[in-house]
């Protein structure tokens, strides 16, 4: 066993605090990317920023920041990712409610400096159910859509199919796709801190529990999955992919 993995077994990490700065600046940087495009359009015009542009910018910056900082806290960036990598035993419990408050810090940070500098009110930037979807249904698109999202994570973070940096194309692609194609439904967030944090700035509660169940009930699902097609998780591999990599 690694000295790192001992540590965590030990119940000691040295460099916690690198890890939860790095879950907040990284969710801070990824709802900036998911919320801003509403907030500009806002106040420069309605198509300052096109809703392709919307879409892919979070998938990009998702990428990019589990390029730049995956090694040193796995680049959760969402509390469902955090919940069900503690689930399927690649990540201590004892450090989620940290990371939790990292990534709803973050978002709360980003939408608040968009505030500050941008203004904005009413929905724009949020994710609300579109024209036509009630708040049960947009819950059930949360629900699938995070399933494939959390899937496509675990998938690419396991022993038996890791995929190294391209798990950032993996996961940064997926987020992108089900953007261009399901955000007029719900916003496609996938994120409980992405829709929750800037809901609390902004003062807008509209559906708001679709996106806490709807991501949150897809974490036991994808775990299921993840189970049913590599077997159970806690590898040595997916610990590091989950947890980071750098530390004593």
């Amino acid at each position: 066993m690694a000295a790192n993995d001992e540590r965590v077994v030990n119940g000691t990490d040295p460099i916690w605090w690198r890890r939860f700065f790095a879950e907040l600046l990284g969710t801070f940087f990824l709802v900036l990317v998911s919320v801003g495009p509403g907030v500009v359009n806002q106040r420069l015009g309605a198509e300052a920023v096109s809703r392709t542009a919307a879409v892919v910018s979070p998938g990009l910056m998702l990428a990019s920041i589990i390029l730049f900082m995956g090694a040193v806290s796995g680049a959760h960036l969402n509390p469902s990712v955090t919940l069900a990598f503690a689930l399927r035993r690649d990540f201590p419990w004892r450090r989620v409610p940290g990371y939790l408050v990292a990534q709803f810090t973050g978002a709360v940070s980003a939408a608040a400096l968009l505030a500050g500098l941008l203004g904005g009110h009413g929905t724009a930037g949020l994710t609300v159910p579109g024209p036509g979807i009630g708040t049960p249904l947009a819950l059930v698109w949360e629900l699938i859509l995070t399933v494939g999202l959390l899937s496509t994570i675990l998938g690419t973070a396991s022993g038996a199919q890791n995929v190294g940096p391209l798990a950032a194309v993996a996961a940064g692609g997926y987020l992108a796709l089900a953007g261009l194609w399901a955000s007029p439904l719900t916003g496609a967030s996938m994120n409980m801190a992405r829709s929750l944090g800037p809901a609390l700035v902004y003062g807008q509660p509209r559906g708001w529990w679709a996106y806490l169940l709807g991501p949150l009930l897809a974490v036991p699902i994808a775990v299921a999955i993840a189970l049913l097609l590599r077997g159970p998780g806690g590898g040595q591999i997916s610990r590091r992919m989950a947890q980071g990599r750098i530390g004593p």
